[in-house]
């Protein structure tokens, strides 16, 4: 381990940290999630920019152990699916966002969340939002994040520690959201027609997962985008009656999911001819979510149209009301609810999802689970 002495030599190196590391090398479970995306996996990057998209105050986080329930920036009452996903494999800590201070040592130890409420695949999705981080800019973070590394373990060390680290990719939602939104005065432009739009989606992701290969990545996950005619949004925008969702709003996201899903077969074709370590899982949350909303009660859930927290109707703002009978105050049994907020999950919908996409069979992921990835 070369990499070692070049460490030792090196005056500003924490021994303590090098140990640190090793320990979590060797360890037997040790797993590494480097996360992009949007509002449904931020840990908090949005607490550090200037952005209209926050979830900085109660009660987001109210059920989130780690923080006493306390907001750290999850747009949800507690955990994501990524949160859910690195316990069950024995991470001790979610990766922290990138925008805190003093995270590289983390890029190392269990990965770096570089998620931003209201981005999206495209650079000017979530423009009304003001700031945001977009999915290039995430990935030009990792790469920061990987040459920092590099001058700790050097480029072996690197390479070797990537291979076996996880990227998971969920965005897409933001871009559709903004598309199918009424237009805004002096913020509007002509709409892409349809097909254009998802073409236009699935060739940037495209580009930027290469781009994440060339810099190392080997497994990736990436979830394509869920039925967004059933979210409580869209259904208050386009007035659509309880127990329904939008089917003109769910046509567009599977027509990109499709193309997603055969972009990424051609991925695992071509990149993986050549390094047989690559690997790109489609996780089919569509269908996780759709079944999770329409068959709510056989999953143990007692409501699937309204959002635990906030109003039904414009403004849909959530927070702390002034007392507890507020109609912005969360519901008093979030574990009953499939909506969190208007757009965003709750902690109990993102268990049953979390579970089916570890486990799962071809229908949810493929071209295998979640947990048939992190073992290759």
């Amino acid at each position: 381990m070369d990499f070692i002495y070049r460490c030792f030599l090196k005056p500003n190196f924490h021994f303590t940290f090098l140990l640190l590391w090793l320990s979590h090398f060797q360890a037997a479970q040790s797993f590494t999630n480097f996360i992009f995306g949007d509002s449904l996996v931020d840990v908090g990057n949005n607490n550090y920019i200037f952005t209209l998209s926050k979830a900085d105050s109660s009660p987001y986080g109210i059920d989130f152990g780690p923080s006493n329930g306390q907001p750290t920036g999850r747009f949800t009452n507690g955990r994501t699916i990524s949160d859910i996903v690195g316990e069950a494999f024995g991470a001790k800590s979610a990766p922290p966002p990138y925008l805190e201070p003093d995270t590289e040592a983390n890029s190392i130890l269990n990965g770096i969340n570089y998620a931003s409420g209201a981005a999206g695949i495209l650079d000017d999705t979530g423009l009304l939002f003001i700031g945001r981080v977009p999915l290039r800019d995430q990935v030009s973070y990792f790469e920061k994040s990987r040459d920092y590394v590099i001058k700790v373990i050097g480029e072996n060390g690197t390479k070797e520690m990537l291979k076996k680290a996880m990227f998971t990719i969920t965005i897409g939602s933001n871009d559709i959201l903004n598309y199918i939104q009424p237009s805004i005065p002096f913020f509007s432009q002509d709409k892409l027609p349809t097909d254009v739009l998802q073409d236009s989606m699935v060739f940037h992701l495209t580009t930027h997962l290469k781009r994440l290969h060339q810099l190392g990545a080997r497994k990736f996950v990436v979830v394509g985008v869920g039925p967004l005619g059933c979210i409580p949004f869209v259904r208050a925008l386009n007035l659509i009656p309880a127990g329904k969702c939008s089917d003109q709003v769910n046509q567009i996201v599977r027509g990109y999911n499709m193309k997603l899903r055969d972009s990424l077969r051609t991925l695992n074709t071509e990149l993986s001819s050549g390094d047989h370590n690559t690997t790109f899982v489609y996780a089919n949350s569509y269908d996780l979510f759709l079944e999770l909303v329409l068959n709510y009660r056989q999953f143990g859930l007692e409501n699937a149209d309204k959002p635990c927290c906030g109003g039904y109707f414009p403004p849909f703002t959530c927070f702390k009301g002034p007392n507890q009978n507020s109609s912005q105050a969360a519901c008093e049994d979030r574990s009953k609810f499939v909506f969190w907020d208007t757009y965003h999950p709750t902690e109990a919908a993102n268990l049953i999802v979390a579970k089916a996409l570890l486990d799962g069979d071809q229908t949810v992921a493929t071209p295998f689970n979640i947990r048939y990835l992190n073992d290759l």
